[in-house]
């Protein structure tokens, strides 16, 4: 599945189970104001209820005597603003909240669904949608015509389904921006409820196929949970973490050679070296260990278990509050968690460490294990976690950090108009169908627009 393939995420994604659709169509998720505009027409359209000649905002374009404002049909449109551009995701869940849930239930309690007799259009998602600043140039992602008494009840939890993982989509492109397209791994599992993994996962998938479109490169998507990539097909990854150190008794390098013995070879060798807030000694400790044990293979050319010891990368996690042993000179509180120095410390010791494993080395080894050793050290990656946002990796890019994959987790949900990334929805009434045709009626700053994007659903 890849964005603009021209097709929708199937209803079964959603999980939407009986209990969540019968209370979607009760009003159970939506603002009570919304339920209350929708009783309110739903009696006045058993009435038979007409505005007549009341004063009103239509009354030097078109005759509005006759409307029966309970059947009022509408066009709606959602947007968002946040600037410079959004890369809009949710809008298939929803048009299955849609499908499911529109209409209304008959006085027998049966619940009569007329999703058909709805006109919408819809972008799709992975769209990228740009905004000036300028409330009446908004691009909607969503148009809904059809009698409001029959939808206005799903307006809150539509709102939300295209709010959260256009946000979450956004935030991660900007961050693949900063990083010039070098791998993201996405970590904010422990930052979210759980039931939102899935449209979290699916919303980075989508950031970073838009961004693959629109640099021409092929990042991967890598997330930490099954549930994350639920929605597109994806599996969870990860390597050790504290508790596993913690478990072999602050033995890092034990704990990296159990669990190459017993992971997988696709399961990357990374370790996780501030358990001891000194990056540098335990890297190298880890490197020694694992090249040990993958050298003894080596040399006996069983390379296939020799590979379960050739070690990925390390993973520098140092806490906002510590400074690196490595740090030597007056800190300062630049020195603080992960920094451009103690990255920089990291890859010297590495890339140096392989002449201090060579002078280890049996005589009668030594030509053959140089280059390889060489090699083996100077391939480890540095992956970098804690605290990373777009403007620290962006920082840390300017400045040419030797940093080869980063970790990012709570910035990648963070929503706050202060600092730009701002993704609510808003949906407003901007037409009204009056003798057959619809005319413009909206609120004072909005108005009806159009996006060439968007395609007829139904």
């Amino acid at each position: 599945m890849s964005i603009f393939d021209g097709k929708r995420l199937t209803l079964d994604t959603f999980k939407m189970t009986d209990e969540i659709v019968y209370k979607m169509r009760m009003g159970w998720y939506s603002d009570v104001y919304f339920n209350n505009t929708v009783r309110v027409l739903t009696k006045l359209s058993a009435e038979g209820y007409c505005f007549g000649n009341k004063d009103n905002d239509l009354k030097d374009i078109v005759d509005v005597k006759q409307v029966t404002n309970g059947d009022l049909e509408v066009e709606m449109q959602f947007f968002t603003r946040r600037k410079p551009f959004s890369i809009v995701v949710g809008v298939d869940e929803a048009i299955a909240i849609l499908k499911e849930a529109t209409g209304y239930y008959d006085v027998d309690g049966r619940f009569i669904n007329t999703y058909d007799s709805l006109q919408v259009e819809a972008v799709m998602d992975g769209t990228k949608v740009e905004y000036d600043g300028d409330p009446l140039h908004v691009k909607p992602i969503l148009k809904i015509r059809g009698k409001y008494k029959d939808f206005g009840h799903l307006e809150t939890a539509l709102l939300g389904v295209l709010s959260v993982p256009t946000r979450i989509a956004t935030n991660v492109y900007n961050v693949m921006v900063a990083a010039k397209g070098k791998q993201i791994l996405f970590f904010p599992a422990r930052f979210d409820h759980y039931k939102m993994q899935g449209v979290d996962g699916y919303a980075y998938w989508i950031a970073i196929q838009r961004y693959n479109l629109d640099f021409e490169t092929s990042a991967l998507a890598s997330v930490s949970t099954h549930a994350q990539g639920d929605w597109w097909g994806g599996k969870g990854g990860g390597t050790i973490s504290h508790s596993t150190i913690a478990c072999f008794l602050g033995n890092t390098s034990e704990a990296m050679l159990q669990f190459s013995r017993i992971m997988p070879i696709e399961t990357p060798r990374i370790a996780l070296v501030d358990f001891h807030n000194n990056c540098v000694l335990e890297s190298q400790q880890v490197i020694q260990a694992m090249w040990l044990e993958y050298w003894s293979y080596y040399k006996e050319g069983d390379y296939e278990t020799a590979n379960q010891y050739k070690l990925y990368g390390v993973r520098p996690d140092t806490s906002g509050n510590m400074v690196d042993a490595s740090i030597t000179s007056d800190p300062g509180v630049n020195a603080l968690g992960v920094t451009p120095q103690l990255v920089r410390n990291i890859r010297i010791g590495m890339d140096n460490f392989w002449l201090v494993l060579f002078e280890g080395l049996p005589i009668e080894d030594r030509e053959l294990a140089e280059p390889i050793l060489k090699k083996y050290c100077e391939d480890v990656k540095i992956i970098v976690t804690g605290g990373f946002n777009a403007d620290k990796i962006k920082s840390f890019e300017a400045a040419g950090v030797p940093v080869d994959i980063y970790g990012v987790g709570s910035s990648l949900l963070e929503n706050s108009s202060s600092n730009g990334t701002n993704n609510d929805f808003t949906a407003d009434i901007v037409r009204v169908k009056v003798g057959g045709s619809y005319w413009p009626l909206s609120k004072t700053g909005r108005g009806a627009s159009d996006f060439s994007e968007l395609e007829t659903v139904i």
